[in-house]
């Protein structure tokens, strides 16, 4: 029988592969976690190491502190905001970090990608959301760790689950899902829906939603009587 830590660092290899097969990321520009809730233990990607000489072994086991449990390499240098991530989201298996054009783009704009369609409404309850500006003492004191708490403050009276991503304001979006594979899938979403949403901007600056829509889409999908799917 596989350990299910083993299987989790296949998972997230895997996941992690699968943001080059997407067009997520280039050089070593992301990062994918996944949690083993039972075990209290996140695997992460290791820090710059390349994804074509990548291997699941080299997946950075680590508990809730950021302390290495299993690994030879140091984890992501945005493990820190991962953490807060699983410690203030309960309900997430795994979490995404890319910097993605369209949806990086919105992030260095500071501004929300408005929900104008329902592609958006599909994966996500309004507004992909982005972050206030960090102060000078955020950055320099555990910056990657209040990179996650400028995303908890954001999130304020609103479900991760109905909205499971963020962009972080001049740095870039960050996603979370049930686990690894999902967390990579709303990823994609992100950053087609922000590619979509500044094509339409362009064309129409005063664009606007029917919120009818948004609530008919998102509920067939992830409402109490959700139809969609087999």
């Amino acid at each position: 029988m596989i350990d299910m830590l083993e299987k989790l660092k296949e998972e997230v290899f895997q996941a992690n592969l699968d943001l080059v097969k997407y067009n997520l990321v280039i050089f070593t520009w992301g990062n994918v976690s996944a949690i083993d809730r039972e075990k209290g233990l996140v695997v992460i990607k290791p820090s710059g190491v390349s994804y074509d000489n990548m291997k699941a072994s080299d997946m950075v086991v680590i508990d809730l502190d950021g302390n290495i449990v299993e690994g030879n390499l140091k984890p992501s240098s945005d493990t820190p905001t991962h953490l807060e991530l699983y410690k203030n989201f309960k309900e997430i298996g795994g979490v995404v970090h890319t910097h993605s054009t369209y949806a990086t783009a919105w992030a260095q704009a500071g501004m929300d990608i408005p929900i104008v369609g329902t592609t958006q409404a599909d994966y996500f309850y309004g507004d992909i959301l982005c972050t206030r500006d960090m102060t000078p003492q955020e950055i320099e004191t555990a910056y990657e760790k209040e990179t996650g708490t400028v995303i908890i403050d954001r999130f304020k009276g609103i479900n991760p689950v109905h909205v499971p991503g963020v962009i972080v304001k001049n740095h870039g979006p960050f996603t979370w899902g049930k686990d690894a594979h999902d967390a990579v899938h709303n990823s994609v979403v992100v950053e087609q829906v922000a590619k979509m949403a500044f094509i339409a901007k362009s064309i129409n600056p005063n664009m606007t939603m029917n919120n009818h829509l948004t609530e008919k889409h998102f509920n067939r999908k992830h409402g109490a009587n959700a139809y969609y799917g087999q």
